[in-house]
C-alpha cells in the first residue's frame, strides 16, 4: 500500500523480521500466505476454493429438469420465499439476544462501579472502583477471546470472510454453526468488557452464517440432528442465501433494509439478478421489523408500535424550536463537509496504515506462538483501555454546565430515547450541581450512548475534551481491532468520527463565529468522513446513514463527505476490510481489470500444464490422479492423433477423435505397464499388471466413411478408448501437450462420489451397465464431499473402469486462447465461475483459468512478463 510503504530495510526492522526468515521460493510463499521480501506483500494463496455458482448441466440435472413442470416450479420458489423469511426472521433475534444480554450486562457494570466512584470520591478509595472494573471488563474479555480459541474464524468482524464468501471464495469454517455460537457470545463479552469494539459488524457475519445454514437443516456440529429437505444443496443456492443473511444482518444492525440490500450488492456479490434482489430486500425487511417488535414491546412496553428499528438508532435530528437561526445544513456549509471529507480520508488511511502494521507483528510475532498467548493480548488490551477510560474520566474532564434542554428532557430525542435515558447517560463524577464531567459522560456510557450525546446533546463538550478523546480512542481502537475477540469497526469510527465532527463545530462557532450551525449535523458528517475513510464503502454506507438518521435531507452532504473521504483514503491505501483479506492471501477479485491489462490475452495467463482424464478410465487411474494432485475439477478429454502434426496451426476443421491404430494404443499400454509397476495407489495385493493381457482391436479401414463411423457410434457418443491411457507425472512434455479435444469438465467432488458409490463396469461389460446415480444422491454428502484419502481401496477393483460422461458438465463456459483478459475477468466474475477452460479453434483444450490466474498480483507479474517480452 502506497502510504505504508517504507524502504526494505526500515519494514523489517519494525516487524523483527530482518535475517530471521528461512529462504523460501515464491511458490512457497504464495501457498503459505507469507510476504515477499521485495515488496513486503503478501500474495494470494492458491489453497482457497472457489465455490460452483455455475450449474452442472449432466445427466442427473437433466433428469431433474425434464420431471420439473410449472407446478413444481412455483413450489419451488415458494419454499425459497419461506425461507428467505425465516432467515431474516432469526437475523432479527440473533441481533435481540446480542442486544438484550449486552445491555444487561452493561448496565450491571457501570451500575456498580458508578456507584462505587460516588461511594470512593468521598472516602478516598478511588483504586477500589477502578479495581471493580478491572474485574468486570478482565472477565468478560476473557470470556469472549476463550471463545475465539474455540473457533478462531470468529475473531473480528467477519465483514472480511464474508465479502471473500460473496466474492466467490470458500473460506474455511466461516458459516459453520459452531462459528455462529462463538461469536454471537463473544461479541456480546467483549462488547460488554468495555473494548471499543461494536456488535453491528458481527452481526453481519451473523446474519451470512443463518443464511447459510438454515435452508441445509443440518449442521455438522449437530451430526445426530438431520431432516430430509431436499432442496438447496448447491453452491449457487447457498451464496444467494448468504447474500440474504448478510444484508438481513446490516438490516438489523442498523434498521437499513435498503443498505443492507445495497452492501450485499456492493461488497461482494458478482452474480446478480431480479429474483434475487427482491429476496435479499424482503429478508432485511423481515430482520428490520422482527427486531423493531420485539426491542418496542420489551423497551417501552407497547408492542406493535415499531419504535426501535436497528441495534443502532441515531435519533432524530431537529433544531430547538427557540433558536431560529438554526438551520440542520446550509449550501455554505458543503465547503466545510468537503475538508472534512478530506480530512476524514487522511485520518482513515493512517489508521488503516497502523492496524496494518500491527497485523502484521501479531502474524510474526503472536499467532506463531501458543494459542495462550492470544488471550493474554486480549487481556492487556482490556487492562490498557480500562485504565485509560477511567484514568482519563477522572483527570481530564471538565466540568459543563447542563442545557435546560437536559434537565427537563430532550426534545429531539423524544422519539427515539426518553429523557430519563438521556439524563442516565450524563456523568457529573466530581462536579457540582448542574454541571456534569463531558470526558466521563463519553468514557462512562456504552458507546451508542455516547454517539447521541454528541449528536443531540445541546450541552457544549469542551474543545481540549473533545481532542484528547479523539486522539485516545482512536490509538486505541486502533489497537484492539484485531485481536483473538469478536469485534465489529463500525460503532467506534462512528464515535470517533462523531468526536472529530463536534470538535469542528466547536471551533467554527466558538472561534470563527458562525452561530448558525447545527452541531449534531456536524457530529454527523464527521462519523461518515472517519468511517468512509476506514471501510471505503460509498454507495450502501450513504444509504444505510440515511436510514439511520431518518433524514432524507442529509442525503447530498453524506454523499459528498463519504466520496472524498474515499477518494482522499484510496490515495494512500485500501480500505480496511481489503487489508486484512489480504493479509489473509484470499484471491479475491476486484470489479474489473485495469486498462493495461487488455494486452495480455487468456493464452498469457492460462495454466497450460493440465491433468485430466478420458470419458473411460479404470479405478487404479482415477485413484492415482485424485490422490497425486490437488485440483478441484478436471477436463474430459480424447486425443486427437491424427491432428498432432497440424497441432497449433489452425488449418483443421474437424478433430477426428475416433481413429486409433493398435500400434498407437499398444505403445501407450506398455508406457503404462511401466507406471503402474510403481503406484502405491492400491496395497500391494490389489496391484495388478493391466496390460497383461491382449487388448483385442480391430483396425478400422483408413478410408472408412467418417459419418458413417458417427452413425454406427450413435449410442455411444464417447469413444471407448482404451481406459489405462490416462495422465500421469510422468509424461513427458511432449505427452502433456499433445493435441486434446475437449468434451467436458468434471470435479473432484463428482469423481470421488462416483468411486464411493461404486459407479463402475468391468472391462467385459457395456458401459450401459454401470449403475446411474440421481441428482439428489450426487448432491447427497453436500457440501463436505468424501475425501480421496479416506477411501478404503481395499473395497475398490482396480481394473474396473468408471464411465465419467454422464456425470461431467459437458457445456461449461470457454473462451478462446486469443481472448482479452478484460473479457475473460468480466465473464469470470460475472457468472461467478470455478474454472473457465480455453479451448481452440477446432474443439482443443489449450489451458485452464481459475480465480489465481486472475488475481492482480498473477496479472501484474504477467504483465512484466509481457513487457520483458517485447
Amino acid at each position: 500500500m502506497a502510504g505504508c510503504r517504507g524502504s526494505l530495510c526500515c519494514c523489517c526492522r519494525w516487524c523483527c523480521c530482518c535475517g530471521e526468515r528461512e529462504t523460501r521460493t515464491p511458490e512457497e510463499l504464495t501457498i503459505l500466505g507469507e510476504t515477499q521480501e521485495e515488496e513486503d506483500e503478501i500474495l494470494p494463496r492458491k489453497d482457497y476454493e472457489s465455490l460452483d455458482y455455475d450449474r452442472c448441466i449432466n445427466d442427473p440435472y437433466l433428469e431433474v429438469l425434464e420431471s420439473m413442470d410449472n407446478k413444481k416450479g412455483r413450489r419451488y420458489e415458494a419454499v425459497k420465499w419461506m425461507v428467505v423469511f425465516a432467515i431474516g426472521v432469526c437475523t432479527g433475534l440473533v441481533g435481540l439476544f446480542v442486544d438484550f444480554f449486552v445491555r444487561l450486562f452493561t448496565q450491571l457494570k457501570f451500575g456498580v462501579v458508578q456507584t462505587s466512584v460516588e461511594e470512593c470520591s468521598k472516602k478516598g478509595c478511588l483504586a477500589l472502583s477502578l479495581l471493580e472494573l478491572l474485574g468486570f471488563n478482565l472477565t468478560f474479555v476473557f470470556l469472549g477471546s476463550l471463545l475465539v480459541l474455540i473457533e478462531p474464524v470468529a475473531a473480528g468482524s467477519g465483514i472480511p470472510e464474508i465479502k471473500c464468501y460473496l466474492n466467490g471464495v470458500k473460506v474455511p469454517g466461516i458459516v459453520r454453526l459452531r462459528t455462529l455460537l462463538c461469536k454471537v457470545f463473544g461479541v456480546l463479552f467483549s462488547v460488554a468488557g468495555g473494548l471499543f469494539v461494536g456488535k453491528e459488524g458481527p452481526m453481519i457475519h451473523s446474519g451470512a452464517v443463518v443464511g447459510a445454514g438454515l435452508p441445509q437443516f443440518q449442521s455438522i456440529s449437530l451430526q445426530k440432528i438431520q431432516f430430509n429437505f431436499p432442496y438447496f444443496r448447491s453452491d449457487r443456492d447457498k451464496r444467494d442465501f448468504v447474500s440474504a443473511g448478510a444484508a438481513a444482518g446490516v438490516a438489523a444492525a442498523f434498521g437499513a433494509p435498503i443498505g443492507g440490500t445495497l452492501f450485499s450488492l456492493e461488497e461482494g456479490s458478482s452474480f446478480w439478478n431480479q429474483g434475487l434482489t427482491w429476496k435479499v430486500l424482503f429478508c432485511s425487511m423481515s430482520a428490520t421489523f422482527t427486531l423493531n417488535f420485539f426491542r418496542s414491546g420489551i423497551q417501552f412496553g407497547s408492542w406493535g408500535s415499531f419504535q426501535l428499528p436497528g441495534l443502532l438508532n441515531f435519533g432524530e435530528f431537529k433544531c430547538s424550536d427557540s433558536d431560529k437561526k438554526c438551520h440542520l445544513w446550509t449550501a455554505v456549509d458543503l465547503g466545510f463537509f468537503v475538508i472534512m471529507g478530506v480530512i476524514g480520508g487522511l485520518l482513515g488511511a493512517t489508521f488503516n496504515c497502523l492496524n496494518k502494521r500491527l497485523a502484521k507483528y501479531r502474524m510474526r510475532n503472536v499467532h506463531p506462538k501458543p494459542k495462550f498467548v492470544r488471550v493474554l493480548e486480549s487481556l492487556l488490551v482490556s487492562l490498557v483501555t480500562t485504565v485509560v477510560v477511567f484514568m482519563a474520566s477522572m483527570v481530564l474532564g471538565e466540568c459543563r454546565q447542563m442545557s435546560s434542554s437536559s434537565q427537563i428532557g430532550n426534545d429531539s430525542l423524544q422519539l427515539q430515547v426518553t429523557s430519563e435515558d438521556v439524563n442516565s447517560s450524563i456523568k457529573t463524577f466530581f462536579c457540582p450541581n448542574e454541571t456534569y464531567n463531558d470526558m466521563a459522560t463519553l468514557f462512562f456510557n456504552p458507546q451508542e450512548s455516547a454517539i447521541l450525546q454528541l449528536f443531540h446533546q445541546d450541552g457544549t463538550f469542551s474543545p481540549i475534551t473533545l481532542a484528547l478523546f479523539f486522539v485516545l480512542y482512536f490509538l486505541l481502537a486502533c489497537w484492539t481491532y484485531g485481536i483473538s475477540v469478536p469485534s465489529g469497526l463500525f460503532v467506534p469510527s462512528l464515535l470517533c468520527g462523531a468526536a472529530f465532527g463536534r470538535l469542528v463545530a466547536n471551533v467554527l462557532k466558538s472561534y470563527i463565529g458562525l452561530g448558525h450551525i447545527y452541531s449534531g449535523t456536524f457530529a454527523l458528517i464527521g462519523a461518515a468522513a472517519f468511517l468512509g475513510g476506514v471501510v471505503r464503502m460509498t454507495i450502501s454506507l450513504t444509504v444505510i446513514l440515511i436510514e439511520s438518521t431518518n433524514e432524507i435531507t442529509y442525503g447530498l452532504p453524506i454523499m459528498v463527505t463519504l466520496m472524498v473521504a474515499k477518494w482522499t483514503g484510496d490515495f494512500f491505501n485500501k480500505g480496511i476490510y481489503d487489508i486484512h483479506v489480504g493479509l489473509r492471501g484470499v484471491p479475491l477479485l476486484e470489479w474489473e481489470t485495469e486498462v493495461e491489462m487488455d494486452k495480455l490475452r487468456a493464452s498469457d495467463i492460462m495454466e497450460p500444464n493440465l491433468t485430466y482424464v478420458y470419458p473411460h478410465t479404470r479405478i487404479q487411474s482415477l485413484v492415482s490422479i485424485l490422490r497425486t494432485t490437488v485440483h478441484h475439477a478436471f477436463p474430459v478429454v480424447t486425443e486427437n492423433r491424427g491432428n498432432e502434426k497440424e497441432f497449433m496451426k489452425g488449418n483443421q476443421l474437424i478433430s477426428n477423435n475416433i481413429k486409433f491404430k493398435k500400434s498407437s494404443i499398444l505403445t501407450r499400454a506398455g508406457e503404462q505397464r511401466k507406471r503402474s509397476q510403481s503406484m502405491k495407489s492400491y496395497p500391494s495385493s490389489e496391484l495388478r499388471n493391466v496390460c497383461d493381457e491382449h487388448i483385442a482391436s480391430e483396425e478400422q479401414a483408413e478410408k472408412e466413411d467418417l459419418l458413417q463411423q458417427m452413425l454406427e457410434r450413435r449410442y455411444t457418443p464417447y469413444p471407448n478408448l482404451y481406459p489405462d491411457q490416462s495422465p500421469s507425472e510422468d509424461w513427458t512434455m511432449e505427452e502433456r501437450f499433445r493435441p486434446l479435444t475437449f468434451h467436458g469438465l468434471i470435479l473432484r467432488s463428482q469423481l470421488v462420489t462416483l468411486l464411493v458409490r461404486g459407479v463402475c463396469y468391468s472391462e467385459n461389460q457395456s458401459s450401459a451397465s454401470q449403475p446411474r446415480l440421481s441428482y439428489a444422491e450426487m448432491a447427497e454428502d453436500y457440501p463436505r464431499y468424501p475425501d480421496i484419502h479416506d477411501l478404503d481401496l481395499t473395497l475398490l477393483n482396480p481394473r474396473m473402469i468408471v464411465d465419467v460422461t454422464p456425470y461431467m458438465n459437458p457445456s461449461p463456459f470457454t473462451v478462446s486462447p486469443n481472448t482479452h483478459v478484460s473479457q475473460v475477468f468480466n465473464l469470470f466474475r460475472t457468472m461467478g465461475l470455478r474454472h473457465l477452460p480455453v479451448v481452440n479453434a477446432v474443439g482443443e483444450i489449450v489451458g485452464i483459468i481459475t480465480r489465481h490466474n486472475l488475481t492482480y498480483e498473477f496479472l501484474q507479474a504477467r504483465l512484466r512478463q509481457h513487457y520483458q517480452s517485447i
